[in-house]
């Protein structure tokens, strides 16, 4: 480490540490090696993702949606004025640039702005699929012919922008492992499944119902992708490895599939209460794995169960407004309760979890 001629640093002084310094006091016997990469693994976890977030996050985050809104949700008819081939050689500049601008903040450790760089860059994918096979005239007939209707329309015709996106975040995310990546890859994931439910369906038009059965499916897969994804980040041995992956498969994921569930109708009472259950189930999942996704959402769903048992029992009631409000009253208190308890709740329910899940429950 240092000798009796090297002066020690002052308390408070910023010191610049590498992986390689690390194994070299491992090698020299200073520490351990599994020592040097336990302090690694914690070190690198604290440059990767930092533990408050503040205003300079803000202005990451809304400066890269702002950038990525205005190659997407934003695209004008003015970009068609430079033909499918322009658009292509435009897009992937716009790619390779991005690229190599997260490349170089990723090299800085700074690893929020590098991600959504990046994610600009896999954001484009779709528009350079569309402008290509436009250019070999491949684009299929009968469906919409301009690029600025993908974020709008379900239509089968996208699924090779979306096959094309989901493919170039995979290697994207295998090349620089920066979290924000999914974000684009769980969005395409919601797009696919309405356009693969108007494939299957071989007709123009809606199909509601299809549709929001195909979404639930689409849910409970990307959720089990999420959960394939979070096992692995908890168990894998390289610190860049051990970042939040799954985060945005969750979200939209659980958003898909309770959609799908609660735009179900039914009028059996049995259907509507195993409704929430299935609500409630979710509430103790999301607290056992630390997933608030599911504790929201779940909770949402029992909250409108008991609301509507309230409605049916007190129908045209005076009492009807006072019942609402102690249930609200009633919920928050809950909320109360849980939170002094959310540890011994965790831990408790983390115990019911199969072997093979129980990482998922690490904090």
């Amino acid at each position: 480490m240092s000798d009796d001629s090297t002066p020690a640093p002052e308390r408070g002084q910023r010191l610049q540490i590498h992986w390689g310094q690390l194994q070299a006091a491992a090698r020299a016997g200073d520490i351990s090696m599994e020592q040097a990469e336990r302090l690694w693994a914690r070190w690198a976890g604290q440059a990767i993702a930092p533990a408050r977030f503040g205003f300079t996050h803000v202005l990451y985050y809304f400066g890269g949606l702002l950038a990525i809104g205005a190659m997407t949700l934003f695209m004008t008819l003015g970009w068609e004025l430079f033909g499918a081939w322009g658009v292509l050689l435009l897009s992937v500049g716009y790619a390779v640039g991005a690229v190599a601008v997260a490349r170089h903040l990723q090299r800085r450790h700074l690893h929020i702005p590098a991600g959504i760089l990046a994610t600009i860059a896999v954001c484009l994918v779709p528009l350079a699929a569309w402008s290509l096979q436009s250019g070999l005239g491949l684009w299929p007939e009968g469906g919409p012919d301009s690029y600025r209707d993908y974020h709008r329309f379900i239509d089968w015709r996208w699924l090779t922008l979306e096959l094309a996106t989901l493919a170039a975040a995979v290697v994207m995310l295998w090349w620089l492992r920066l979290p924000f990546m999914v974000m684009p890859v769980a969005v395409t994931l919601w797009y696919l499944n309405m356009d693969l439910a108007h494939m299957l369906m071989q007709k123009d038009g809606f199909d509601w119902t299809f549709t929001r059965d195909v979404s639930l499916v689409f849910g409970l897969a990307t959720c089990a992708i999420a959960v394939w994804v979070d096992l692995r980040s908890r168990l894998a041995s390289d610190p860049r490895d051990r970042q939040d992956f799954a985060f945005w498969l969750y979200l939209f994921g659980a958003l898909m599939f309770w959609c799908g569930l609660s735009l179900r109708e039914s009028d059996s009472e049995l259907a509507k209460a195993g409704y929430a259950a299935l609500n409630v189930a979710l509430v103790f999942l999301g607290a056992a794995i630390g997933r608030r996704v599911f504790t929201v959402l779940g909770a949402i769903g029992v909250a409108g169960y008991l609301g509507y048992l309230s409605y049916k029992v007190f129908a045209d009631s005076l009492l009807f407004p006072f019942v609402l409000t102690l249930l609200g009253l009633g919920i928050v208190a809950l909320g109360i309760w849980w939170q002094r308890r959310e540890a011994r709740i965790h831990a408790r329910l983390a115990g019911w979890l199969p072997a093979a899940l129980r990482p998922l429950a690490q904090r």
